[in-house]
């Protein structure tokens, strides 16, 4: 059964799918849709085209869904997307795209806590994790899986790779590499995410390859096509591998992470 507390303000023409919990004082605007389950609690405003998953849970003070700040924004229909079972904790901020017809997406089973930020046209995976005041400028890709330490800034255009991690306070101006470890200002990859992988059932035998893989690209002083081709010549091939070596290859004019 849908519960809507007395003093919530929701659009008559606002689709609130069953079970849904919309708290005290909070604001859901005509175009919303919130799926089954989804719990908005007290003091959240959304607004815009955003849909909202199943079974999420939207904390106190966090805006979804509200106009991009980008100031090449000449108005038009933009959309947000949020998946099934993501947390948005509090104070948390999901701007919608700048053009028309343009997403800004948040996966599934996502985490994003307090104070961060997602701007227009990001694209965040499902399973990731952003800690506390993570901010995302606009057009960043993160990859599923991936984690996002507290007070980390990531530039705009910037892919973070599956399965990588980015130590607090960094600033990342470049890619980072799916299953890296990166630390700094700007952000550098520092080695594999081991403990990442094995909390996601990756092989020990994978695990190594990846670990010859950042040996090669990183400790070589080759070049990047010099070290995808090494890679290619030199190591099993697999799942990881070849993602990994793709991403490299597709790496923007900003390149990837050093």
């Amino acid at each position: 059964m849908t519960a809507i507390h007395p003093t919530a303000i929701v659009d008559p023409k606002a689709e609130l799918d069953q079970d849904v919990e919309v708290g005290a004082y909070s604001i859901v605007g005509a175009h919303v849709k919130i799926g089954r389950a989804t719990r908005i609690m007290p003091h959240v405003f959304l607004d815009g085209w955003t849909t909202i998953g199943e079974s999420c849970t939207v904390f106190p003070f966090a805006s979804i869904g509200s106009q991009t700040q980008d100031l090449k924004y000449k108005g038009g229909v933009t959309f947000v997307e949020i998946g099934d079972h993501t947390t948005m904790r509090e104070y948390v901020t999901v701007n919608a795209g700048t053009n028309e017809g343009d997403v800004t997406r948040v996966g599934a089973r996502c985490h994003i806590m307090a104070y961060s930020h997602v701007a227009h046209q990001c694209l965040v995976g499902n399973g990731v994790i952003i800690a506390n005041a993570g901010t995302l400028a606009g057009h960043v890709i993160i990859e599923d899986d991936a984690v996002i330490g507290g007070l980390c800034g990531i530039h705009q255009f910037v892919r973070v790779g599956r399965l990588s991690i980015i130590g607090g306070c960094s600033k990342a101006v470049h890619d980072i590499p799916p299953f890296m470890m990166a630390d700094g200002n700007p952000a550098q990859v520092r080695g594999i995410n081991t403990i990442g992988l094995q909390r996601h059932a990756v092989s020990e035998k994978v695990r190594q390859t990846l670990k010859e893989a950042y040996r090669i690209l990183y400790r070589e002083n080759l070049v990047t096509k010099a070290a995808l081709e090494k890679m290619k010549t030199e190591l099993t091939a697999g799942p990881e591998l070849e993602h990994l070596m793709a991403f490299v290859a597709a790496a923007n004019k900003r390149g990837i992470a050093r």
